[in-house]
């Protein structure tokens, strides 16, 4: 399983924005990173598994889209979320 319920809690603690957030753009690519990290471990100890590569790469897709509209609707929380996650420079 890539994150347990716990994980999860943590990281839509960590990232929403009120107390009632779980699908905020935010608490999705907090989400969709920590699946990211997940399926990229799998993918390196199993090379051939190209279901998964392509979940993989809509995953990664999907967190792009939700990127591009954050930095686009609220550029300070967008610097904050890619600092927090450590996505970019």
């Amino acid at each position: 399983m890539a994150t347990n319920k716990e994980q999860k809690l943590g990281l839509i603690q960590q990232f929403k924005q009120d107390e009632n957030d779980t699908g905020s753009p935010p608490v999705q690519i907090a989400l969709l990173t920590a699946r990211i990290i997940y399926m990229t471990d799998h993918m390196r100890t199993h090379k051939k598994d190209f279901s998964s590569r392509r979940g993989l790469l809509k995953m990664v897709s999907q967190r792009a889209g939700l990127l591009q509209y954050l930095r686009q609707t609220d550029r300070p929380k967008y610097m904050e979320v890619i600092a927090k996650l450590g996505l970019r420079k």
